[in-house]
């Protein structure tokens, strides 16, 4: 069993920063691309950000200059570091993980969620 443990969320005043973390454990074989969604009240989950293993990464429009995501391989991590943070970024983030097994099916798996809230 593989889970997710996010930890990095809280209340920040508008133009702070947050980093955000993630971090899988269990029976891991491998793990492909990694990210970050977000969901605000009354709204759907939306990609912020993402990583493959490679490191190549997406962003939504909305974070790209703002936000940066990360990874590190070696302890099956991956982070975001939130700068420039506005009102409208206030949303549970979720981490995700695309599992490989050792049948080659890949699978996604999810964190917990960590609140975000940027206010003043």
């Amino acid at each position: 069993q593989v889970q997710l443990v996010e930890s990095g969320g809280g209340l920040v005043q508008p133009g702070g920063s947050l980093r955000l973390s993630c971090a899988a454990s269990g029976r891991i074989f491998s793990i492909n691309d990694m990210g970050w969604y977000c969901q605000a009240p009354g709204k759907q989950r939306e990609l912020v950000a993402a990583i493959s293993s490679g490191g190549m990464t997406n962003y939504a429009d909305s974070v790209k200059g703002r936000f940066t995501i990360s990874r590190d391989n070696a302890k099956n991590t991956v982070y975001l570091q939130m700068n420039s943070l506005k009102p409208e970024d206030t949303a549970v983030y979720y981490c995700h993980a695309d599992k490989v097994g050792t049948d080659r099916t890949i699978s996604r798996i999810w964190g917990q969620g960590t609140l975000v809230t940027v206010s003043s």
